[in-house]
């Protein structure tokens, strides 16, 4: 059983995303991007209740912008999905969690070191340029969930 419902749509348009924002990082920085939106998918808390789809997690809008700056800059349609990219958005959605992403809500490239909190949230780990963060048990529960 996959960890989210979806369809082909939801994959090319998660692939379109993986590659604009960690093309540069390879099969496993895509892979670290494509588990922070099951993981906003998944954990209905703080800046992400309510979200029920992919789509709906792609195009969020926080504080009068989209959520991800592939969407905000256009890069996430520049670029069509290609058969790696989608096969990686697939291993996300069905069953790919894993250290430093693993329970992350939040990544960013800082383009320096990664500091200890991110919107006051903890620090997880860092992949390549990517400093990935989690929301701590007590403030977010569905983010542990599988």
């Amino acid at each position: 059983m996959p960890r989210v419902q979806y369809t082909n749509k939801d994959v090319a348009l998660m692939a379109r995303m993986m590659r604009a924002e960690a093309e540069g990082e390879g099969r496993i920085g895509m892979l670290g991007v494509g588990n922070v939106i099951v993981n906003r998918r998944k954990a209905d808390c703080l800046d992400f209740e309510g979200l029920r789809t992919i789509p709906q997690v792609i195009y969020q809008v926080q504080g009068g912008n989209y959520a991800f700056e592939a969407v905000q800059k256009g890069n996430v349609f520049y670029n069509r999905a290609r058969s790696k990219e989608k096969r990686l958005a697939e291993q996300t959605l069905k069953y790919w969690r894993e250290h430093p992403s693993k329970y992350a809500l939040w990544y960013f490239n800082p383009y320096g070191e990664c500091p200890s909190t991110w919107y006051g949230q903890p620090f997880a780990g860092q992949y390549k340029q990517h400093c990935y963060y989690e929301p701590e048990a007590n403030t977010c529960e569905g983010a542990y969930r599988w």
